[in-house]
This record gives structure tokens, sequence and C-alpha cells, in this order.
């Protein structure tokens, strides 16, 4: 079953700079909570385009780290881009980032589509940590932006 986890957070800065921020593979682990140990392995090196395969390890579980891939499916220039797992810890991954322009800034939001696999040890898994874990880093990363961007308002 695909689960659906959605996030919006205004920054105070221009649709512009946000692009140029997150359409850099590069910032992503900036942005990622140390604790998932992040690695970018490939793919990182240029603008976000349709296409793109990106690399890299994060840390699933206390000791085990996973390679994920992803691939940018759809693009619309400065709007929005999506990206899917070729490869990693979900049966299932769609992630898409849109930017909309609002008063004093800007409105990102997040909205990724997953599914866990793994028959009743995936159902398990979900229950136990993964949607935990998921809210934690979209949690963490709202504070990371914050303390990049800073606050609206």
């Amino acid at each position: 079953m695909i689960r659906l986890l959605e996030q919006a957070q205004d920054l105070p800065i221009t649709r512009e700079e946000a692009w140029a921020f997150f359409s850099d593979a590069r910032n992503l682990k900036e942005i990622t909570p140390a604790g998932l140990g992040f690695e970018m392995v490939s793919g990182g090196d240029a603008p976000v385009h349709k296409g793109q395969i990106i690399a890299y390890r994060v840390r699933v579980l206390r000791l085990v780290k996973l390679k994920w891939e992803t691939e940018i499916v759809e693009i619309e220039e400065g709007v929005s881009f999506v990206d899917v797992q070729r490869a990693g810890p979900f049966k299932y991954w769609r992630h898409r980032h849109a930017f909309e322009e609002v008063e004093c800034g800007v409105r990102m939001t997040d909205r990724v589509e997953y599914a866990v696999g793994w028959g009743p040890f995936g159902w398990l898994a979900r229950k136990l940590f993964v949607r935990r874990q998921l809210e934690q880093v979209f949690a963490d990363r709202i504070r990371l932006l914050e303390e990049r961007f800073g606050r609206m308002g």
C-alpha cells in the first residue's frame, strides 16, 4: 500500500534562491540529519535535470547503511522536480519538490509517496519505525532550513 507524507515550509527567500539551493544535489547533505550518515556517491555534480541519476548512502538502522539511487523523472524549471527511487530501502518512492511564491518568500512543499515492501516484515517495520523516522527526517529538515535561511514572520 502506498503511503503519503506531505509537508510545506515557508522560507524568507525568493523562489529563484530556493530553486538554486534545492536543485543542487550537493546541498542534500546540509539538510539531511547527521544521524543518517548521508554520503553522496555519484550524480550530484550537475544541476537537477530530467534523467539525472543520483546515488548516495544512508543509514537506515543503527548499523545498516544502504545505497539509495534516485532518478529525476519530471522537472518544471524553477517550479518543481520529482525524483523516484531506482534502488534502495523502499519498494516505492516518489518525491515531488515544489516551490511557490508567497508573500515575503517561498513555500516549499515536499510530497512523498512511498511503500515499504518486505511483506509482513515491512508492515511491522512501517508501524515500528519507518513512518516515525521519515517524519523526523522532515522535521529536522525544517529546523536545518530555518537555521540556514531564517524563519518567516
